[in-house]
């Protein structure tokens, strides 16, 4: 069950508040009693209080991460290690897929996502019901979701390509409706995936709407992010302006190298509809590379009727080719990742096939070369079978990371799971991202590039999200606020996971609290749970 930690009084004393909001840091202590903030500025030393040394180090409102997949990982390992050690406090889930509502379906649905839904329950019949189980069960950081898109798609109509039909719409708006009155975020869309992909901009708007009618948010990985990634975000704008509602892009990129000038023109269209008074936003990770299943290199045209379909195609040879042949060619109908990695040489496999063939920290072009095959056939051939595999595509522009984060409406997410590293979680493969998105900002972007100030990268990482997503009390570190905290050394704090050795705890965070209890004191974990299941406010 969840430890909701004794009644306590302590005093961080000796740092540098950065408190949220942009303004600059200054010296303060921060005293905090049971779950909230009692006081900022100058504590008496007669309080009777833990001390929590914090000298020479910034003490902030604890990170929210956007975006995080941590919904399978946190059920198996309750720690979150890999984001708390970076002073995470707050995981948001809900990019496709969401625990809950669903049914078998979506185990099905989860399969080209290897081990992404091995870790814990994820057929719960309301996205309340999941987020409360995982509550009970016990988890450090809180936990806060939009309702999957994939989800929502399923429960309409299953994994067919083509409208919904009216009726199970109505019936799917409804579950809609139940879940933002339960304090659901709004709805997460991941269109460039199918089943997810096969919801048209139309079915879009009327599940948005009731979102709107909540004052919740539309967050969207866009239908493209590559070649039609300008028309793609005129598509997520226009489904806000029709169902009134606030949008996010989840993880703006500009992908494939020759879609690499887009990534200004984005910008520029976001800052045009903010001028025109529309609530828009965007969320990003700072690495070059995405990190997804291999089998989203296929057209989507063939993963109708799920993944066992997908398999039954791949076992047929007519099919298969014309497959390669789509795959091959640069086409608007879909996001084909295998060339905006520029091919072979831009995937990177970072586990060994269940064969026994060391693929870890291989192309695909050297894998190709040692079957003496294609690379696109021997793509083909991995994914029937290893369809679970996941793999990192280098598609990402290095200048256009730095200028999407110096934007003032982005916000950080790590687009990863959360856990210790330690086996079973380090046998598996996983991205840099998952051990190092927030360390990565505030050290090598902040501190070593000087990209923008200490206090503006901490605003977006806490106010901005908590603001966007409507969580009450957090974000900021003021009194009457719950004591969401981090301490860290703005001199030290970076990331040491790499391609090649992910499973690499960040440095420079020194104690994290969160709801006012001490879930990483020295450095170390503490193996407390008082994380909270957080609602749209």
């Amino acid at each position: 069950m969840a430890q909701s930690g004794r009644a306590t009084t302590l005093v961080i004393r000796g740092g540098t508040l950065v408190d949220g909001t942009g303004a600059p840091g200054r010296p303060a202590d921060v005293l905090v009693r049971d779950d909230r903030v009692a006081a900022v500025g100058d504590v008496p030393e007669s309080v009777d209080a833990e001390v929590v040394d914090a000298t020479d180090h910034v003490v902030s409102p604890g990170f929210v991460n956007v975006l995080s997949h941590a919904w399978g990982s946190l059920q198996a390992d309750p720690s979150g290690a890999s984001d708390l050690l970076q002073g995470v406090t707050t995981e948001v889930f809900g990019e496709a897929f969401s625990l809950g509502p669903s049914d078998e379906r979506l185990v099905e649905a989860l399969k080209p996502w290897g081990g992404l839904s091995a870790d814990g329950r994820v057929d719960f019949a309301r996205l309340s019901d999941g987020l409360s189980y995982l509550e009970s069960r016990g988890v450090a950081p809180n936990v806060a979701s939009f309702i999957g898109g994939t989800n929502l798609r399923i429960l309409a109509a299953g994994f067919a390509d083509g409208p919904a039909d009216p009726a199970a719409l109505d019936r799917v708006r409804g579950i809609v409706e139940e879940e933002m009155q339960e304090g659901a975020l709004g709805i997460g869309t991941a269109l460039i995936y199918p089943p997810g992909r096969f919801a048209s901009t139309d079915e879009l708007v009327s599940l948005c709407e009731v979102v709107g009618r909540y004052r919740g948010l539309y967050i969207s990985h866009m239908r493209s992010e590559g070649d039609q990634f300008l028309e793609c975000l005129d598509e997520l704008l226009e489904i806000g302006r029709r169902a009134q509602v606030r949008t996010e892009v989840y993880h703006l990129k500009a992908a494939g190298q020759h879609n690499w000038p887009k990534m200004k023109a984005a910008i520029d269209t976001i800052e045009a509809a903010r001028a025109a008074g529309q609530p828009v936003s965007a969320d990003m990770y700072p690495y070059t590379a995405g990190g997804t299943a291999l089998a989203a290199a296929i057209p989507p045209r063939f993963h109708v009727g799920g993944p066992a379909a997908l398999l039954e195609r791949l076992g047929d040879p007519a099919l298969r080719a014309q497959m390669a042949a789509e795959m091959r060619e640069r086409s608007d109908e879909f996001e084909n990742l295998y060339l905006a990695a520029g091919g072979g040489s831009g995937i990177l496999f970072a586990a060994d096939f269940t064969d026994g063939y060391p693929a870890r920290g291989k192309r695909l072009s050297e894998i190709a070369a040692d079957r003496g095959a294609d690379e696109v056939d021997a793509l083909l051939d991995i994914v029937a079978t290893e369809p679970g595999h996941g793999v990192c595509y280098f598609i990402i522009d290095e200048d256009n990371i730095r200028l999407g984060l110096q934007q003032p409406w982005v916000s950080i997410g790590s687009d990863a799971a959360a856990h210790k590293a330690e086996p079973p979680f380090s046998d598996e493969a996983t991205h840099p991202r998952t051990y190092g998105t927030f360390a990565r900002v505030l050290g090598h972007y902040c501190r070593d590039e000087g990209l923008f100030p200490l206090e503006e990268i901490v605003r977006r990482m806490t106010s901005l999200p908590a603001d966007n997503l409507r969580l009450a009390d957090r974000g900021r570190r003021v009194e009457g606020a719950f004591a969401d905290i981090a301490v860290f050394d703005p001199a030290t704090i970076a990331d040491r996971a790499t391609y090649e050795d992910p499973h690499q705890y960040a440095v420079g965070v020194r104690h994290v609290l969160v709801n006012g209890t001490q879930v990483v004191r020295d450095g170390r974990l503490t193996d407390a749970t008082p994380g909270r299941r957080l609602r749209r406010s």
